[in-house]
């Protein structure tokens, strides 16, 4: 069975079941949007068809001549005959979704002053004033940071890999999802395929996009942050890391 869909005077597809079926239980189709399929004279609401849940179960559709999706189209309105666009998610909205997904890794720095006792906070802060005096040189700046690391308790440390942990669960669950980071949620946009603008895999959309990224990014800096977003001017977009795992971001 082959599933056409329409929303806002955009038509797409053809769907199969499972697939329909599977962009309702992620909310990626909405009951709202018109479906047509093999043995229904006109378009309509997929809430009618399903009675309101997220799952279609159609009935076998009796054989007899039906019009394609076209004709349907212009015997009932004119609105459903353009082909299906996805919009490009603007520079500032990729901008703002990135500083309110790293403004979540802000706690980790935070952690371990709730570790800290009086005098280890004294010692931090004489630390700090070390390391900001002008004159310091390289070999003691390193010296100091080191003293640094090693003035951060186990409990501390453990603290924040449990954290960073935890948040790379929450990340990976919600870009599987919808192909949105919590960042990109609160901004409306999405990853998708660049060929096909549809979600993508967890494989390309986290793992390639974010954490193989974010490797390098720390092995590479800043000549990977500069060419990332330099590319990001191009005409679809593209940023290096969406290249890398073949997407590209949307406004949803």
């Amino acid at each position: 069975m082959q599933i056409y869909l329409a929303r806002n005077n955009q038509q797409a597809g053809p769907y199969s079941l499972e697939q329909l079926n599977q962009m309702l239980a992620s909310q990626q189709v909405l009951l709202t949007d018109l479906v047509w399929h093999q043995g229904m004279a006109e378009w309509k609401t997929l809430g009618e068809l399903t009675q309101g849940k997220l799952l279609y179960q159609p009935a076998l559709a009796p054989v007899f001549d039906t019009v394609e999706p076209a004709a349907v189209q212009q015997s009932n309105s004119t609105q459903f005959n353009a082909k299906p666009e996805t919009n490009l998610a603007a520079f500032h909205s990729r901008a703002l979704a990135k500083i309110l997904d790293l403004s979540l890794w802000l706690p980790v720095a935070a952690i371990p002053s709730f570790f800290f006792n009086e005098s280890q906070y004294k010692a931090l802060f004489d630390i700090q004033k070390q390391l900001q005096t002008a004159e310091i040189a390289s070999t003691q700046a390193t010296e100091l940071q080191q003293q640094l690391f090693l003035l951060i308790p186990t409990e501390a440390w453990l603290s924040m890999l449990l954290y960073v942990i935890v948040m790379l669960m929450i990340q990976a669950f919600f870009i599987a999802k919808s192909g949105q980071s919590l960042g990109k949620k609160m901004t409306n946009i999405q990853i998708v395929d660049v060929e096909s603008n549809q979600p993508t895999t967890t494989i390309r959309a986290f793992w390639l996009r974010s954490v193989l990224f974010i490797v390098l990014n720390v092995l590479f800096m800043p000549f990977i942050t500069i060419v990332d977003y330099v590319l990001a001017l191009n005409k679809n977009r593209q940023t290096l890391h969406d290249k890398l795992a073949k997407t590209k971001v949307i406004q949803k």
